[in-house]
């Protein structure tokens, strides 16, 4: 039998052992599954959450679903340990929670991905953001930039943070590092690490701190933490802040500004005594640019700043929003909200980094911001050759200064070889 055939024969058991749940899976269209219960099971189409008319037998019956989905990936859930994150095989984010915390029956979701993951074009397509401000980014992870993409639950900060780590060059090593293996890199040189809970008997838990502490000695050239959520917040920014540029992360906030006291707050969880100016200093040293991710009233998600960190000025860290999306209502007939990505125009701090690297900008952008030496380069030449224009304008035998109709012009009326005698008239040393 073909490695082909195995493995389609093992997505068959797979599928099957999925039970109800087997049409929802294979649904493309759909990127949310909600099970409450064996009696009430929602799914999310479009950004719309509805209600489905699949039923399990029973209580038992969902557990062993719920079973088969986290033992695949070597997790288990029972009454002693009732929570559980896991995934499908392919890659789906699963969560499980079953009594006795649970109290009205199981719970799980399960957060889909695409099997085709998604490009950058498909989030042009979808409006999430305009081309220009996807080439901003782009230019900005070339340019080893480190990014925090910030958002709310399901605002769609995974999906952004593999599209951004698309944008990687192939000759680089790449460490991802998550709590469930949800990312997706079309690179070969990735290397994937995924935290492990503890046993039965409470041992062998391996947290993200631990991975993001052991990636530094494995040669990366980018570190992509899924999600910071504790104290690997403090080891992800000594990572940033020691040569380890263009790594990414994502964490849950309503604006850049809240990511950043986020950030803070995380780093005070790892347990060090750090005042918070320090804290403040290595936060504004570290990040360079935060994407605002928000999901909209009408379901769709979309882009809603890009903001760069500037640096300190007292104790406060300094922001500047380079693009942010302006909205203007709803549209009356579809509902959607209706608005436009546009540039802010202030000069970010970052663009000098990308003239140096030679990183290319959006045409826009180049326009409002074009490169200041450049600038000066082309006015020194301009004024050179105004200055060569003027040196071949005069006369063939007259001194510079004197060929123009300005200065001393000899009177009609004094013959020629006469001029003034040397001193003034009326000067006793000299004169006649």
């Amino acid at each position: 039998m073909s490695v082909a055939a195995a493995n389609s024969r093992l997505d068959n058991r797979y599928l099957e052992a999925l039970g109800p749940l087997r049409p929802l899976v294979e649904d493309d269209s759909l990127t949310e599954i909600m099970v409450n219960g064996p009696e009430m099971v929602y799914v999310e189409r479009k950004g719309k959450i509805l209600l489905t008319d699949i039923r399990f037998d029973d209580e038992a019956h969902l557990l062993r679903v719920i079973d088969t989905i986290v033992s695949s990936v070597g997790r288990r859930v029972d009454a002693r340990s009732p929570l559980c994150d896991a995934r499908l095989l392919d890659g789906s984010r699963v969560n499980a929670a079953i009594p006795p915390i649970a109290l009205d029956g199981p719970l799980l979701t399960i957060r889909k991905f695409a099997k085709d993951p998604y490009q950058v074009s498909d989030l042009i397509g979808f409006g999430t953001i305009t081309q220009e401000g996807a080439s901003f980014i782009q230019a900005c992870v070339l340019a080893r930039a480190n990014i925090v993409i910030s958002g709310g639950t399901g605002a769609g900060k995974t999906t952004l943070l593999n599209v951004c780590s698309g944008f990687i060059p192939i000759d680089e090593r790449i460490i991802t590092i998550e709590d469930a293996a949800e990312l997706q890199l079309h690179q070969e040189h990735v290397c994937r690490l995924e935290s492990r809970p503890p046993d039965v008997n409470g041992e062998g838990r391996v947290q993200i701190r631990d991975l993001v502490i052991n990636s530094l000695r494995m040669r990366p050239d980018r570190i992509v933490v899924g999600e910071c959520r504790g104290g690997e917040a403090l080891d992800m920014l000594q990572a940033m802040n020691t040569g380890h540029d263009g790594s990414m992360t994502t964490i849950h906030a309503n604006s850049a500004r809240d990511a950043l006291s986020r950030l803070e707050t995380l780093v005070l969880m790892a347990g060090m005594d750090l005042p918070l100016k320090a804290i403040r200093q290595q936060v504004a040293s570290a990040i360079n640019l935060v994407v605002q991710l928000s999901r909209l009233k009408d379901g769709s998600r979309k882009i809603t700043s890009i903001t760069e960190v500037v640096g300190m000025e007292g104790e406060t860290i300094t922001m500047q929003e380079i693009f942010r999306f302006e909205s203007r209502g709803a549209d009356p007939a579809t509902g959607k909200i209706v608005g436009e990505f546009n540039p802010s125009g202030i000069r970010p701090k970052i663009i000098d980094r990308l003239f140096d690297m030679g990183v290319p900008l959006p045409p826009r952008l180049a326009q409002l911001f074009p490169d200041r030496r450049q600038l000066m380069q082309e006015a020194q030449i301009a004024a050179a050759n105004r200055q060569q224009g003027n040196g071949a304008n005069q006369g063939p035998g007259s001194p510079p200064g004197f060929d123009g109709p300005a200065g001393m012009v000899m009177p009609p009326s004094m013959p020629p070889g006469f001029g003034m005698p040397p001193g003034r008239p009326n000067d006793p040393r000299g004169g006649r």
